[in-house]
């Protein structure tokens, strides 16, 4: 499944899991399906974290899409 697929079937405000990737200073990368990764803004989770995470914004033209965290 790629970026296209992927973008195709979601939309802003869908609910998605997913596991964190990697750690950088302004937040973490989520794969949602393999190769797919977005990011949450201001979220330090570790890597191999399992989160539950809402898509804020999609941007196909950069192929990046934000996310934010999913209150339990």
């Amino acid at each position: 499944m790629g970026w296209q697929e992927f973008i195709g079937r979601r939309s802003v405000g869908d609910v998605i899991d997913g596991v964190v990737v990697q750690e950088v200073p302004f937040g973490s990368f989520v794969e949602s399906e393999e190769g797919v990764h977005g990011l949450a803004y201001q979220q330090a989770w570790p890597v191999g974290t399992r989160v539950t995470v809402r898509i804020v914004n999609i941007d196909p033209e950069r192929r990046r899409f934000s996310l934010e965290p999913v209150q339990a």
